[in-house]
């Protein structure tokens, strides 16, 4: 009775409060309580439900529910089954925004060191968007006015509505399957936040960080900002200022081209007029206007330095060899055969090592050897006798 009464009595009814003892759990069920100064009740978001909610709820935050009351008999509590949630002071979409931000920020996801460089001349641009949007009309109508030669390659996405974010995140994952591709464009035209959502999305953001092509985001208009324009290497602040940055202009590049080859002729003219000159002065120099001359003076110049060096050579051989000569001389003067051919002698002992200069250490019976010029004599000594000094 009491169940009866109960979940008839408070059918579709809006319950505010504060949350307290939030609860997400593994089932993929949450359990919460609200509560005021006065009372508190207890909710039950079921995991069909749970998967619909813009934001994760959080102790502490200031709700509406509205539901359900259901009872659960065996336990004898009564609660509250939550079909819709939405927070009190700030739109359910603005905080989802915030939560998102913060979490995908503290993972470094929008840090400007990820961001990379256009290339500067892409060939052929991929494009997610809806092929009947606006946006799309806009990027190929600058594309025509710009440079007709650049390809672009539409990925026919959902931009708008439920399930939007998942065929996005699908065009950016296609154009990463491909080689050809060196540039990616992704959003739509203006709306409100409801519309733009899906590019608010962790589906579209991580996406869109996981690229290893450019990525430019190009939603809503200028004041428009969405965490894809936050997370891609380049934000324009419309699809149609996406494709002025990204198609480069022909005709610029023509006159850039243009100008840069009359430079190089400019420069070129300038390296012939100079080389021409100085052509010029080396013809009037005279190795040029009378190359003989120049042989001839050479060539006296070489018969000159070649006496010089032949007078010069000789006459350093001619000291060279007296100077050789005078030490022959003094050489052959200190020769000891000369001084035995003057009648003197050399005597030493027997076994050749020593020249005797004094009878000391002699005794008789030692044998000697005396040197002559013409042969050498052996002897044995039979006596010594000592010089005496005079007094």
């Amino acid at each position: 009775m009491i169940k009866g009464r109960l979940e008839e009595a408070f059918k579709g009814i809006w319950v505010e409060g504060e949350i307290s003892g939030y609860l997400h759990h593994t089932s993929g069920h949450r359990y919460l309580s609200l509560k005021d100064e006065r009372a508190v009740l207890r909710v039950t978001i079921w995991r069909s439900v749970g998967g619909t909610l813009q934001f994760e709820p959080k102790n502490g935050q200031k709700v509406l529910v509205y539901g359900d009351i259901s009872v659960y008999e065996r336990g004898g509590q009564y609660q509250l089954n939550c079909r819709r949630m939405t927070p009190v002071g700030i739109g359910e979409l603005e905080l989802a925004f915030r939560q998102l931000y913060e979490k995908l920020s503290a993972e470094g996801l929008f840090e400007t060191s990820r961001k990379r460089p256009l290339p500067v001349y892409p060939t052929r641009i991929g494009i997610v968007t809806s092929p009947t949007g606006a946006a799309i009309r806009d990027i190929i109508q600058i594309a025509r006015r710009r440079n007709d030669a650049v390809e672009l390659i539409i990925y026919p996405a959902q931009v708008q509505g439920e399930g939007a974010e998942r065929t996005i995140a699908a065009g950016l994952r296609y154009f990463n399957t491909r080689n050809d591709i060196d540039l990616i464009i992704t959003g739509r035209g203006g709306g409100s936040l409801e519309d733009l959502w899906p590019f608010n999305t962790e589906t579209v953001v991580r996406a869109i960080a996981a690229s290893r092509i450019p990525v430019v985001s190009a939603v809503g208009h200028e004041i428009d900002t969405t965490l894809s324009d936050l997370v891609a290497d380049l934000r324009a602040p419309t699809p149609s200022a996406a494709a002025e940055l990204t198609i480069w202009s022909r005709h610029d590049f023509e006159q850039s081209l243009d100008s840069m080859l009359l430079s190089q002729a400019r420069y070129l003219a300038g390296q012939v007029a100079n080389a021409r000159q100085q052509l010029r002065y080396l013809v009037r120099r005279p190795v040029f206007a009378r190359p003989t001359d120049v042989i001839e003076q050479h060539r006296r110049q070489l018969e000159s330095d070649y006496r010089f060096l032949a007078a010069a050579g000789k006459s350093c051989f001619d000291r060279f060899g007296n100077h050789l000569s005078l030490l022959a001389s003094k050489l052959d003067g200190l020769s000891p055969l000369k001084i035995l051919a003057r009648g003197y002698s050399v005597t030493r002992t027997a076994d050749g090592r020593n020249v005797l200069r004094s009878i000391d250490g002699l005794a008789a019976g030692d044998r000697i050897e005396t040197i002559l010029p013409d042969g050498r004599v052996e002897s044995v000594i039979e006596n010594t006798a000592k010089k005496l000094r005079a007094e």
